[in-house]
Parts: C-alpha cells; structure tokens; sequence
C-alpha cells in the first residue's frame, strides 16, 4: 500500500508557480495601473484608456493637442529666424487668398466687369477661350500679389516692438506676430501680422499669440497715455477659423476693407 500510495502523490501535478505580478510593487493611487503596448514600427508606448489606444504625448503632446503653457513661449524675433518666418508668412497667405480670390470673383459686380472684359478681347484675340480666360486670370493674380505684399512680408519694427515669434520648448518657431500703432488717437494697437505654421495649428498657438497682444496693446496704451486700450485684428473673409477664435475671446466684428462695395477684410475690435 506504501508503494501505490508513493506512486499516486508522483503523478499529482506541482502546484502553479506563482504570478509574477505579485512579486511587483503596488502602483501609486495618484496613477491607476493601465497595460502599455508599443506600437507597431515604433518605441513609443502606447495607454490603453476606456479600450482606446492613445499616444502619450512627448514634447508638445500629440497630434490636435493644446500645448501645455510651460511648453510655448513667446519672444521677439531674432536675425537667423527671418527667412523661416517669411515661409511661414507665405505659407499662411497661401492658404487663404485661393478662397478670397473666388469669393470676391464671384460677387455680382465682379462677373459683370470679367463678362465685358471677356467681350472687348474677343474683337482682339482670335482665340474665345483666350479671351474668356484671360481676365480671369489677371483678376486672381491680382488678388494673390495684393494679398501678399499686404500680409507676406514682414513689416518694420513699430512703437510696440517686435516682430514676436512663438517658439515651442524644443526651440521650434511656431508663429508669428506683429503689432502697430493705430493711425489716430484713441485707434489702440493693430495686429499687422499673425500667423502659426500649419504644423502647429489648432493646438493653442493662436490663442497664446492674441494674448500676448493683448497684453502689449494694454501696456503700449498705458505708456503713451492713450484714452482706452484697444486691439484691432483684421481677417480674411474666407478665414472662418479666426474668425470664430476671435468671437469666442471676444471680439466684435466692425467694418473692414474690400472692393466694390464687398468686403474682403473684415476687422475684429475688442477693448482692453
């Protein structure tokens, strides 16, 4: 009986080893344990939160993200940084002056004057595709090379100093600002210049950008004894984006510039 009794505990199989996880220390109650996975092709790991994968953020956070205030400074502007911020100032003007071109090309007054235009060549012209074109074409150019001599250059230093630039805690430019004083007494301050690099938008440059004017505008019209602190934006008509930035800091639409009784700048005010 000693032997089939020694014979049955050898085949009764060992007891589990034990769980590695035991043998870790607790997580901290301020950060909950979450599993981490890394994703494929790169060493970034990646939270799992509420079964959505999420990449954690590094440097200035992820792709759409608000950059954290301490990450985002702003700056005057120096030498070696001029022609990366004429691209950029280039880049943003191009974004926007298709839009405008179409949008002012297509008012009423604008087709009229293409339409007779378009009949005088054609008594020119042999070809009608030539003629019909031809205005067209000279019409956008037009409306691309004003927009860029206005808002594709940088101005000259003013009284409210700068150009500014918005620099990322990496030491990256990510916009742009510049600033002017208004043409009469009591006008405030202008924003001449703004513009954030399309790789950083919709992650709070903007924002930081109008409130650092903000607090130019207020400190300018204090110095110069001004009777009110003011801060004027101008906005392209198709740019709907700033537009509503600008509403929501609360900013009032009033006026703005054009053509033919059309307006294709409109001027944002607020007062300080």
């Amino acid at each position: 009986m000693a032997t089939v009794a020694t014979a049955e505990s050898r085949r009764t199989p060992p007891p589990p080893p034990a769980r590695v996880c035991a043998s870790l220390p607790p997580a901290t109650p301020s950060r909950p344990c979450s599993p981490h996975h890394l994703v494929k092709g790169s060493k970034r790991p990646v939270e799992v939160l509420a079964g959505a994968p999420h990449q954690l953020p590094s440097g200035g956070g992820g792709v759409g993200a608000a950059m954290a205030p301490s990450h985002l400074s702003v700056r005057e502007m120096r030498e070696d940084e001029r022609p990366l911020v004429l691209e950029m100032l280039k880049a943003g003007v191009k974004d926007t002056e298709n839009r405008v071109a179409l949008h002012a090309l297509t008012r009423p007054p604008a087709l009229l004057l293409l339409a007779a235009a378009s009949s005088g060549l054609r008594f020119v012209l042999a070809s009608f595709a030539l003629a019909l074109l031809l205005p067209v074409f000279l019409a956008v150019a037009a409306v691309k090379l004003g927009l860029r001599a206005r808002w594709g250059s940088l101005p000259p230093p003013g009284g409210l100093g700068g150009p500014w630039v918005a620099v990322r805690g990496s030491g990256d430019v990510c916009g742009i600002l510049a600033l002017a004083p208004g043409t009469n007494v009591g006008d405030g301050a202008r924003v001449t210049r703004l513009s954030v690099s399309r790789w950083h938008r919709r992650r709070g440059v903007g924002r930081r950008l109008l409130a650092f004017a903000e607090s130019r505008a207020r400190a300018w019209a204090g110095g110069m004894g001004e009777p009110r602190a003011r801060l004027v934006v101008p906005v392209a008509v198709a740019a709907w984006g700033v537009a509503g930035m600008l509403e929501g800091c609360g900013y009032q639409a009033e006026g703005g510039w054009g053509c033919m009784g059309y307006t294709l700048v409109r001027e944002f005010s607020k007062d300080l």
